[in-house]
């Protein structure tokens, strides 16, 4: 008791008395109370229950019949005894504790049983009543709020009609629910927060299905009902509604509603809406609007898209001064990220490079630096649009933007940006300051060394000058080894000197440092068909089928090697693959007729043959096609439109006006047959096949003149013969026989034009007239040849999609700056 501090008697202690107890419920010394013990051993215990107004209680205020007498008053007129110890005359509350099993309404003999064991299992719970009004209007309830959410999932999950479709039951269902409390007479009870989620859940699966007008027709209802709070704020949505339509001055409207009805205390939510304002003014050209909006902006909660639209909007009006102002807010705007030094550990404690390790590449990291290259893209696009603007020299412009970066906090956009600069001085065409601009990068840090490097091989490739490409190829690749374009570079250098074995191997060392790589992919492919590997080069155009879905080329050269692999069918799939996506390229439609034409699908192959004239009537070897597919049908008339237009096309060459005349000729039209040889004649004197026709007209219809052509005729062979002794004594002497013979084949190409392909057009020409006529060449055999195939041999085009590139140039070389630059 020495260590008990005792409280004084003036001290107001507030947690005195707990410790005390009434005796009457002290059982455990009812053995030792002689008070006890003498009132069961006499009558005293054994009268009868006295009775009192209230059950269970002695008379009121009576005191307990113990031994120890009235010492404690009863606290209640109950007669319930007080708990604890009074002190100071102040009675304690009493306590909800009641001693178990005791109670004075027990009558005499009763069994002791606390815990109420004889009255046996409790009765079972009573069934829930569903049939009531109140437990309607709750499974309703719950019915519309499980619809709700099953709408927001199934939009979440991009089913945008099933969404819609819970969002219009959800609709149904509350509309029940109403009904049925106003039948119950429970209408104060409607929730409204249950009708506005429904019918903002409804408007809002609307506008995502494209039903404009029923989702504003909603969101009116939402809007006019004062009894929904805030619900002015939706006037936003549906100012975002009239944007979607292109009905900018209304979305300014409830733009603006909404921005009356918002506080001051929602900054975000009033900047947000001044946006939309801004960019709304600049769709309908209002840029003075338009900048008084993104001016606030800047000034309140400056932000990078925001700084962005403002330069936009200055660039639009021509203000250079403030196109200087508003980038420098740009650079300045602060993007709220950590530094990359905070993931880079400071010493070798294995828990903090863990940690480290953790947080490198998790969501968080991924946004920030989502966020850094957002804002490095706008400033790039920024500099490089009011670059040639602001100064009087676009190169003045970019040195001013470079400074200004150079002391913002992003620096390392700077060298970005001189490498921007010469590529706009190749867009300009002034080469010579692009590569001395490049050139300035060669001692700086390995990364922009080896972007520029790239850059300057890339334009020396592209003068054909291969020994500098080499070079700074090499250049690029000791500066940065992993860099893919620099070993595409230097494996097209290697291309054209014809080393593919070599070459293939940078391309597949680009591929190991990036899988991605798709210019590697198909420069390889390239080389693996000069290598005659068939096989792997249509793998490695299947793989990039697959990445590239699109790409005209790579769907040509697949049709290409399939054809080389002698499997036209699969070349005519892919090319008609190919017209899917290039529609209207005359090549592609030209070579499809060429396949159909080698399957002797005269029908189709005509078709794509003439679909390939429409969209390019010059080719000649397209209108020598249809003109002798046109006389082997025998509608020559329609033959001689064809011929007509390549006489246009090189009017020189005799052999398409003679096949005009032969048109005119076999159609029965000898008049108009006769001026078109005399025509020729004229140009071309010393013609053969003109004489003998001419000759052959003549005599037919009966002319005077034919005795003079008839002498021509005889001149000009004898003219030949003498010329072909000529070259064949020429043959036997060597010096003389040089001279004469270039004097021959000058004469000759003057008189047929004895160019591989004009001797080739000739010999056609030459079987144009009926196998019974006079004049005809001496090797039938090669004139009935020459139309069972109306092209005859001809030499392999440049295996290109659209005649845009031939196969050397073929190579998918690395853009100007692709690897820093963000379009």
């Amino acid at each position: 008791m020495e260590n008990v501090h005792l409280a004084a008697e003036d001290e107001d202690d507030l947690y005195s008395g707990y410790n005390d107890y009434n005796p009457t419920f002290d059982s455990e010394e009812l053995d030792n109370d002689v008070g006890f013990q003498q009132a069961v051993r006499t009558s005293h215990g054994r009268r009868p229950p006295m009775t009192a107004k209230f059950p269970g209680t002695a008379l009121g205020g009576r005191p307990i019949g113990t031994s120890f007498g009235s010492r404690m008053p009863m606290g209640s007129s109950m007669g319930r005894p007080t708990t604890g110890a009074v002190q100071d005359g102040a009675a304690r509350p009493m306590t909800a504790v009641r001693a178990a099993g005791y109670s004075s309404s027990l009558a005499r003999g009763s069994t002791f049983d606390p815990l109420g064991q004889s009255r046996g299992p409790a009765p079972p719970l009573e069934a829930k009543n569903e049939d009531t009004p109140e437990e309607k209007i709750k499974i309703l309830e719950k019915k519309v709020n499980d619809l709700i959410e099953e709408s927001c999932l199934a939009q979440g999950n991009g089913d945008l009609q099933l969404a819609l479709e819970k969002a219009k039951e959800a609709g149904r269902k509350e509309r029940a629910l109403v009904r049925q409390r106003e039948q119950t007479g429970t209408a104060d009870h409607i929730t409204l927060d249950l009708t506005y989620s429904v019918l903002f859940n409804l408007a809002n699966q609307y506008a995502n299905n494209d039903m404009n007008t029923e989702a504003l027709n909603t969101y009116q209802v939402i809007v006019k009902n004062k009894m929904f709070n805030n619900a002015g704020r939706l006037k936003v949505n549906m100012g975002n509604i009239y944007f979607k339509q292109k009905n900018y001055p209304k979305a300014i409207k409830f733009y603006r509603m909404a921005l009356d009805q918002i506080s001051n205390a929602h900054t975000e939510m009033r900047i947000k809406i001044m946006q939309n304002i801004g960019v709304s003014f600049i769709r309908m050209g209002q840029y003075s609007d338009a900048i008084t909006s993104f001016d606030h902006i800047m000034s309140e909660s400056p932000n990078i898209k925001t700084g962005f639209n403002l330069i936009l909007c200055y660039y639009a009006i021509g203000d250079r001064e403030r196109m200087k102002k508003s980038f420098q807010k740009l650079i300045c705007v602060l993007l709220g990220i950590d530094e990359e030094d905070k993931y880079i550990s400071p010493n070798d404690d294995p828990h903090t490079n863990l940690l480290i390790e953790a947080i490198k590449n998790d969501q968080l990291h991924q946004m920030e630096r989502e966020r850094k290259a957002l804002a490095e893209k706008y400033i790039m696009t920024s500099a490089k649009l009011i670059a040639p603007a602001i100064e009087s020299t676009f190169a003045a412009g970019f040195d001013w933007c470079v400074d200004m970066v150079k002391s913002s906090q992003y620096v390392e956009l700077a060298n970005d940006l001189e490498i921007n600069k010469a590529i706009t001085y190749l867009r300009q065409k002034e080469f010579n300051q692009a590569v001395e601009t490049l050139k300035t990068f060669e001692k700086k840090d390995s990364r922009v060394k080896s972007a520029a490097a790239t850059n300057l091989s890339f334009l020396y490739f592209l003068e054909k000058d291969y020994d500098q490409a080499d070079r700074y190829a090499d250049l690029a690749m000791n500066a940065d080894r992993y860099n893919p374009a620099a070993l595409i570079n230097k494996g097209n250098t290697v291309f054209v000197k014809e080393d593919y074995e070599k070459a293939a191997e940078f391309y597949k060392e680009a591929l190991r440092n990036d899988s991605s790589c798709t210019e590697a992919l198909y420069n390889l492919g390239l080389t693996y068909k000069r290598l005659g590997r068939l096989e792997e080069a249509l793998d490695c155009f299947l793989k990039l089928h697959a990445i590239l879905r699109n790409s005209a080329q790579v769907m040509y050269q697949l049709a290409n090697l399939y054809e080389m692999l002698e499997d036209p069918h699969q070349a005519i799939e892919w090319l008609m693959q190919l017209i899917t996506v290039t529609p209207t390229d005359p090549h592609v439609l030209a070579k499809l007729g060429e396949l159909y034409d080698n399957e002797g699908d005269k029908s189709q192959a005509f078709q794509y043959y003439y679909e390939s004239f429409r969209y390019f009537p010059s080719n000649i070897e397209v209108i020598e096609w249809l003109g002798a597919y046109y006389i082997d049908t025998q509608f020559c008339e329609k033959a001689i439109q064809y011929f007509e237009r390549a006489t246009l096309i090189q009017p020189n060459n005799v052999v398409w006006q003679l096949m005009v005349a032969s048109c005119y000729r076999r159609s029965g039209n000898y008049q108009k047959a006769l001026e078109t040889y005399k025509d020729i004649h004229r140009k071309f004197p010393e013609n053969v096949e003109c004489l003998r026709f001419l000759v052959r007209l003549c005599t037919d219809m009966g002319l005077k003149e034919v005795q003079d052509y008839a002498t021509k005729l005889k001149k000009v062979e004898k003219m030949k013969e003498i010329r072909e002794q000529r070259v064949k004594s020429g043959r036997e002497s060597s010096a003389r026989g040089r001279r004469e013979g270039s004097a021959s084949s000058d004469s000759g190409q003057s008189s047929h034009g004895t160019s591989a392909k004009g001797e080739r057009l000739s010999v056609k020409l030459r079987s144009l007239p009926g196998s019974n006529e006079p004049y005809e060449a001496s090797s039938q055999r090669d004139l009935d040849a020459s139309y069972v195939d109306p092209l005859g041999p001809q030499m392999e085009r440049p295996k290109t999609a659209a005649k845009k590139r031939t196969e050397e140039d073929e190579f998918a070389d690395e853009e100007l700056g692709d690897d820093l630059l963000p379009e």
